[in-house]
């Protein structure tokens, strides 16, 4: 080989060496590779790491995270999913396709293909960030917007499907459904950007609570607009769909009956019966209008409680028959009891006493027999301080354990701290008719859940009470009020508030066939002589 060649070939290695050395250069100090610096940044958004994605870019620019919070709020974004598609190197760079599908308002989800820019910067892999790359169409001072379309809402209905929520339906029947309204501002802050001015939700009970069931999804039209809010371009298209009805158990024959028992009492009354066998809501009524006393009063459920404490003394072997003191006045723990209009009966079986509502008999019985945390247990297997899940808000009873033996004896006959409303008190009578205590359910579908368990109760105690509640009506109490036969139940004289002589609610609850019922009268004075024909007057409607 000639010197020529010779110097050719030495110089032709000596470029080769430096071609490898600059790869080799490159291979040895860039770090990562453009797959992992997409994944690094897709993962951020993910999550709405603001400081991650800073990272992962070139240099951060101060329209990027404002491009991604435009996006999430304009559009209702509750979450994204990014999957890395296909990495391609181009020279001196890459890119990295993606696909994105966000979940928006309502829970649509929205799916778009994008891609990444990605090159080398300060020897490490990032993205090389501009507003196409959230999405293809997107440019600097564009953002993302929204329009939907909702489809026709669904009804609410009762146990034999017919529509609860029309037009013109009672108070009472509207207490339970809620209304359809248009959106406030507040709404609109709640609900998220699948809703705009104009709209229309459900505001209280059953419309609200299943909001999304009744109003099903809408069509949604996402687009880009300019600065104006013009439309640049139309971006995404997603099918709405039709709400689904909810069912409940209401009964419309009960209900009627129900709102007609109640209807002109000047003071403010409430209704509510349910099924014994399945705990199912079949009537709730409320005069006047503007607050659900049936299920979200606060009573002292005064001698309708006597059933609960019956039940404990019972299942402490006090008999129907056994004799026991009905004085005018008793004294429990330094503090004096006494019975309704100061009556006194002398020594009278307990089944007598029941009947008649002996508050001095139930205070001394209590005091020898019961501890506070026996009644306690008692309240308990029938619901007390059970949390009530009806499908709609609803409140239910609350007996606090008796904190000494006049709270004991206080309690015994519902008074003190006990406090419940009709709902509650509603199943007490279907516990006493079943045997068991079931929690109460208004919505059959779908199907409600988290609701309390069911209590199986002593069948020999509550075959006891049944005959002491049917005493209650045919020859106590209630007897001579117009109920009808075979009817048991419980009046109830409840105090509230102070002085020598407490103003009083009146109470009835009872059951008769397959119906459990419970009404209290606000300021009603006596339970036998104000509630019990109501109740009457229910059964009577059937």
């Amino acid at each position: 080989m000639s010197g020529k060649g010779k110097a050719g070939l030495a110089a032709g290695l000596a470029a080769l060496v430096v071609l490898v050395g600059v790869a080799l250069y490159a291979i040895w100090h860039t770090r990562g590779t453009p797959a992992s610096a997409a994944t690094d940044f897709l993962a951020a958004w993910e999550k709405q790491d603001h400081a991650a994605m800073d990272e992962a870019v070139t240099e951060p620019s101060e329209a990027m995270w404002p491009a991604y919070e435009q996006l999430r709020e304009g559009l209702g974004v509750s979450a994204v999913k990014t999957t890395l598609g296909k990495v391609a190197e181009t020279g001196d760079g890459a890119t990295a396709a993606f696909t994105a599908t966000l979940t928006l308002s309502g829970g649509a989800a929205w799916t778009y293909q994008g891609s990444l820019p990605l090159t080398v910067h300060d020897r490490h892999w990032k993205v090389s960030w501009r507003p196409a790359a959230l999405h293809p169409k997107l440019a600097e001072g564009q953002s993302f917007a929204l329009s939907t379309k909702w489809p026709e809402r669904a009804a609410i209905l009762d146990a034999e499907g017919n529509r609860l929520n029309a037009p013109g339906a009672s108070g009472s029947v509207q207490m339970l459904t809620g209304t359809v309204d248009p959106v406030t501002a507040a709404d609109l802050k709640r609900l998220g950007p699948a809703y705009r001015k104009g709209d229309v939700t459900g505001h209280g009970g059953i419309e609200q609570a299943y909001e999304q069931r009744l109003a099903g999804t809408p069509v949604i039209d996402v687009r880009i607009t300019d600065r104006r809010g013009k439309t640049v371009a139309p971006v995404g298209h997603i099918a709405g769909k039709k709400g689904q009805p909810v069912r409940t158990s209401l009964d419309p024959a009960v209900q009627r009956a129900a709102a007609k028992a109640i209807v002109g009492q000047d003071k403010p009354t409430a209704l509510v019966a349910v099924r014994p066998a399945t705990g199912e809501v079949l009537a709730a009524a409320n005069v006047p209008g503007g607050f659900n006393r049936a299920i979200h009063g606060h009573y002292p459920p005064g001698s309708t409680f006597k059933a609960i404490t019956g039940a404990a003394l019972l299942s402490d072997g006090l008999s129907p028959s056994a004799t026991v003191s009905c004085p005018k006045t008793a004294t429990v723990g330094g503090r004096s009891f006494r019975n309704f209009e100061h009556q006194a009966y002398g020594s009278v079986s307990f089944r007598e006493a029941f009947a008649r509502s002996c508050n001095t008999a139930f205070a001394l019985q209590t005091k020898s027999r019961l501890s506070g945390e026996a009644l306690t247990e008692t309240a308990g297997r029938f619901g007390m301080n059970a949390p009530l899940n009806i499908g709609i808000p609803a409140e239910g009873g609350s007996f606090p354990k008796p904190r000494d033996e006049a709270e004991l004896a206080s309690a015994a006959f519902g008074q003190g701290r006990v406090i419940s409303n009709p709902l509650h008190m509603a199943t007490v009578a279907a516990a006493v008719s079943d045997g068991t205590w079931r929690p109460p359910a208004l919505v059959r579908e779908p199907e409600v859940t988290q609701r309390a368990e069911e209590r199986k109760l002593d069948p020999k105690v509550t075959e006891q009470l049944r005959g002491l509640m049917r005493a209650v009506v045919t020859e106590g109490s209630a007897e001579g009020k117009g109920l009808p036969s075979g009817t048991a139940g419980k009046t109830g004289t409840a105090e509230y508030g102070g002085g020598a002589e407490p103003p009083t609610h009146a109470w009835f609850m009872g059951f008769r066939d397959d119906i459990a019922f419970a009404v209290v009268r606000e300021d009603g004075k006596a339970g036998g002589a104000v509630a019990a024909p109501i109740g009457a007057d229910f059964l009577n409607a059937l």
